[in-house]
């Protein structure tokens, strides 16, 4: 072969290389959505939402508990912004999107499809989910709904067997003084939920098992817009007294469905119990399961570092099979 063909004959090879590299690197990279804040309509009203970071790999949305509550105290996750772009956004009825008392739309179905509804407004066609606690059961019946959109799925304090959460709640409450553990009793049969000792059982049961670590929260991040009907109706009075909607909801025939890569994560000393979460981990093929030591239900406001780490980590594994 003469010279000047050899010479040709590498310039094609080496324009193909970059072309395939460049097309991989693209390929990988998600286009990047404006940063800052939204809301997109929803129902009879407007769904607030947050757009954070940089990074160009598979965005991940957040999805907070409840129900009625707001997503402020999933902010530590916006660290992972380096990475990707963090979405989080308020439920319709709670936080900063519309308030509503409408019970037709206490429902898990409208919150799956107010997440189907984010997700096409902002256009992206494959996301990570993260929910949390009330969040996962969205997140679970989200993937069941819509899978070919879901990269990925992290569960954080799975609920997703209402009578098993609650059953491992009670046993909980049990370990609260006998005096406690009789407000309690005497507020679900009066209906008398303001009794000064029922409040002290509440605060008690908050401290040992909801967040240890209160000071870790902003201000009233957690009940800053709190919808309390929303939360009466679908959930009931407590964690440990549950009496609305979701009684008997059991998610758990999902889990088999679920082919995409999965992180279930739970506290030490969490209301959704370890051994219950790690129950949902081995129904998953190939799950990745993560007790946080010292930590309750609100795992990120304990261990906020311990937390964001394992799940960037995750993350960033995701990204390398994509």
């Amino acid at each position: 072969m003469k010279t000047d063909e050899i010479k040709f004959c590498n310039l094609l090879l080496l324009v193909f290389f970059i072309s395939f590299f460049s097309w991989g690197l693209v390929s990988c990279n998600y286009s990047k959505l404006p940063v800052g804040e939204g809301n997109i309509p929803v129902h009879d009203g407007m769904m607030w939402y947050k757009v954070s970071g940089t990074g160009t790999g598979i965005p991940v949305v957040l999805i907070h508990g409840g129900p009625g509550m707001n997503s402020y105290y999933l902010k530590p996750f916006e660290e992972l912004g380096n990475d990707r772009q963090v979405i989080r956004y308020d439920q319709f009825g709670g936080g900063k999107s519309t308030f509503t008392e409408d019970t037709a739309l206490f429902s898990l179905k409208e919150r799956v499809l107010e997440l189907e509804t984010l997700r096409e407004a902002l256009g992206i066609k494959k996301w990570n989910i993260l929910g949390h606690s009330l969040g996962t059961i969205i997140a679970l019946e989200y993937f069941h709904a819509f899978p070919e959109h879901v990269a990925s799925l992290i569960f954080a304090s799975a609920c997703l067997d209402i009578p098993a959460y609650a059953e491992n709640a009670v046993l909980l409450l049990e370990t609260l003084p006998d005096s406690l553990q009789n407000a309690v009793a005497a507020a679900d049969s009066t209906g008398d939920y303001m009794n000064p000792l029922y409040q002290e059982a509440m605060a008690k049961f908050s401290d040992l098992y909801l967040v240890r670590y209160p000071g870790n929260l902003e201000s009233d991040s957690l009940f800053s817009g709190f919808n309390v009907k929303m939360y009466n109706y679908m959930q009931g009075p407590s964690e440990f007294s549950v009496t609305g909607t979701m009684i008997n909801l059991d998610d758990t025939q999902f889990l088999k469905e679920i082919n995409v890569p999965t992180l279930f994560t739970v506290g030490e000393f969490d209301t959704a119990g370890p051994q219950l979460v790690k129950g949902f981990a081995d129904q998953v093929k190939d799950s990745k399961y993560y007790m946080i030591r010292n930590a309750a239900h609100i795992t990120m406001a304990d261990a906020k570092d311990e937390n964001v780490r394992v799940v960037r980590n995750f993350l960033l594994s995701v990204d390398s099979k994509n």
